[in-house]
Order: C-alpha cells, then sequence, then structure tokens
C-alpha cells in the first residue's frame, strides 16, 4: 500500500470511530470528551495530508472533482471541529465526518485529474477560495437547518421530556442558521463578482450553467433571508427553500465535472 493508500485508510477509520463515539455519547445523553475531538483532528490532519499529496502534482494543480469534494468536505468538518467548543453543533459532527471520510475514500478509489495551473492566473485563486468558502459555510447552514428541523419536530412530540435533553435551544440554532446564510449569501455574491473579474467570459458554454445556477441559489438564499425577516419563516419553509438553494449550488459546482470526469 502507497502513502496515499494509507492516509486514505487512517483517514477513515478515525473519522469513523470519532463518529461512532459521538453517537454513542448523544445515545447516552452524556456530554462530548476530549478523545472525540482529539481523534477527529487527528483525522483532519491526515485528510489534510492526503489533499497535498492529490492536489499538488508536476502537471500544476489535480482539481478533479473529487479532489475538490473532499476539500470541501475537509474545510466544513475543520471548521464545525474548531467551532464545536462554542457552537450546538455536536449532533452534526458524526454526518460531517461520515460525509469526509466517504469523500477520501472516494478521491483515493476514483483517481480522475483535472489539471489547472493557478501560478499563471493568481485572480483565479482568489475566485476558487470565495467559491469554497462560500459552498462550505451554506453547507453547514443546511446542517443546521436539518438540526432545526429534528429540535422542532421533537419539541412538538415530545414537550416537557426534552427538558434535561441534550438538544442545544431552538433559537439558538435558529440564529446560528440565519447568521451562516448571510455569510454564505455574501461570500457567493462576491464569488460571482470575481468571476465576471478573473474569468474571461463567465457566460460563455464552458462557465454558463455554473454562473446561472449560481445565480439562481442566491436568489433563493435572499429570499429566504428576506422572508424569515419579514415574515419569520421557519422550519419547512427554511428547509424547503435551503434544500433547493444548496441542491443548485451543488450542480452549478459539481453537476457537469460529475458527467465528463467519472461517468464518462
Amino acid at each position: 500500500m502507497d502513502l496515499q493508500g494509507i492516509l486514505v485508510a487512517l483517514t477513515a477509520v478515525l473519522y469513523l470511530t470519532a463518529a461512532a463515539l459521538i453517537l454513542r455519547r448523544v445515545v447516552t445523553r452524556s456530554p462530548l470528551a476530549a478523545p472525540e475531538y482529539a481523534l477527529a483532528m487527528l483525522g483532519g490532519i491526515a485528510h489534510l495530508l492526503f489533499l497535498t499529496q492529490v492536489i499538488f502534482i508536476a502537471d500544476g494543480q489535480n482539481m478533479s472533482i473529487t479532489n475538490v469534494l473532499s476539500l470541501v468536505s475537509w474545510l466544513i468538518t475543520i471548521t464545525m471541529i474548531v467551532s464545536a467548543r462554542f457552537l450546538p453543533n455536536g449532533l452534526l459532527l458524526p454526518g460531517a465526518y461520515v460525509f469526509s471520510a466517504l469523500t477520501v475514500i472516494a478521491a483515493g478509489m476514483v483517481p480522475v485529474e483535472y489539471a489547472m495551473h493557478f501560478e499563471l492566473k493568481p485572480g483565479l485563486i482568489v475566485h476558487v477560495t470565495l467559491s469554497l468558502m462560500a459552498y462550505g459555510s451554506l453547507s453547514i447552514a443546511f446542517l443546521y437547518a436539518l438540526q432545526m428541523s429534528f429540535i422542532t419536530y421533537q419539541l412538538k412530540h415530545k414537550g416537557a421530556s426534552l427538558i434535561n435533553s441534550p438538544l442545544p435551544p431552538l433559537m439558538l440554532v435558529e440564529s446560528i442558521l440565519f447568521k451562516l446564510t448571510t455569510v454564505g449569501s455574501v461570500l457567493l455574491f462576491i464569488s460571482l463578482l470575481s468571476g465576471f473579474v478573473f474569468i474571461d467570459n463567465m457566460l460563455s458554454a464552458q462557465y454558463a450553467h455554473k454562473t446561472v445556477l449560481s445565480v439562481l441559489a442566491l436568489v433563493v438564499y435572499l429570499v429566504l433571508l428576506f422572508g424569515q425577516r419579514r415574515w419569520g419563516w421557519r422550519n419547512r419553509q427554511v428547509i424547503g427553500l435551503t434544500s433547493v438553494a444548496l441542491a443548485l449550488l451543488t450542480l452549478a459546482y459539481f453537476g457537469s465535472r460529475l458527467v465528463r470526469e467519472v461517468l464518462l
């Protein structure tokens, strides 16, 4: 087994073990402890080492769909681990860890290549970085939307029995959700602007679908934020609109590349 294979196996084992330990604590309603965070951080370090191995190649930077997806999952996971000390995301961590493990395995088992040369177009680094940050923020917001829906369901059906529950306060989760959605929407808007500045033609055949879908996603997020502020939208409207918006953004970022790089 080569170094990449070792890193894939190590990363997956660390992430999945951390996820299993957290799920056990959730079931037993006990607080999260240092071992779970330590295992996840070690998984994050191994994940980063794997990314450096597969992205930085002799012919530039390999930004294949599997590598980009793995990079996005690493950003999401590290953000959630670091913020776990002061944000109520314990219920979301197992999902993030499992997703990261799966993306590492996919990147290791589906070795596609899409070489880029950021050193020749420094402005492209700005656009890609902003796009990844926007997608990461909005993906985490979607996870909080799921958590908000779950807490709402529990409150409706279990009521007083949740007094000693480890679930975070609904209003806190809702506040974090809309703050993340606002930040992600701003980053998405700026990333679109940077695309028009640093990419020759954002409406060419190569980029048109990405641009249109990203703009549509931004519009949906703006409608959600306006509806929440104006009419106090919650639960169904939030879940529905965040799902649609993230689906549009995912299609914009990964749709055509999945067909071109993996399926064909």
